[in-house]
């Protein structure tokens, strides 16, 4: 794949701003594991390929099981995850491909019996966050792993 522009230079006022988000976001209500397992599955389902190479590298540095990972993309079937993680990944997903008529009330009063109203609003946040990089790095065909010496993901070491 070759890289169509690089908007991290063409754009590095606004890229440093998302990141200032994304930084934010670090801090906020929700766990380092369930904005890596939100990361990862948006970039799944967006196709993200340079998304999904970077939160499967950071999840894999902070500690996740590769099992986990695997089941993601079946996450309604797998064992794995427990019931606050699969209310986040069920709004990942509807806010990730929303629905013509806008998020079903099943769906919200789910995720509410799992998360407070501020945690609600910070993974919300979260999701968000993780469609704009995707839509920039799908966009622009960014190469998966280009960035991973910057990032520090090849501490990763799955190369």
């Amino acid at each position: 794949m070759t890289q169509r522009l690089n908007y991290f230079q063409q754009s590095p006022v606004l890229v440093k701003k998302f990141i200032e988000l994304n930084n934010l976001l670090k801090d906020g209500t929700i766990e380092e594991s369930i904005r890596d397992l939100v990361s990862i599955r948006a970039s799944q389902l967006n196709g993200c390929g340079f998304c999904l190479d970077m939160h499967v590298k950071e999840a894999h540095i902070h500690g996740e099981r590769e099992l986990r990972i695997h089941h993601l993309a079946a996450w309604r079937e797998s064992t794995l995850f427990a019931p606050r993680e699969r209310a986040a990944l069920a709004w990942t997903e509807v806010l990730t491909r929303l629905p013509e008529h806008g998020v079903p009330d099943d769906i919200y009063e789910r995720v509410r019996t799992q998360f407070s109203e501020q945690e609600l609003s910070d993974l919300t946040f979260d999701v968000m966050a993780i469609n704009g990089w995707n839509r920039a790095n799908v966009a622009f065909k960014m190469v998966p792993g280009s960035f991973d010496k910057a990032f520090g993901l090849d501490k990763a070491n799955l190369a």
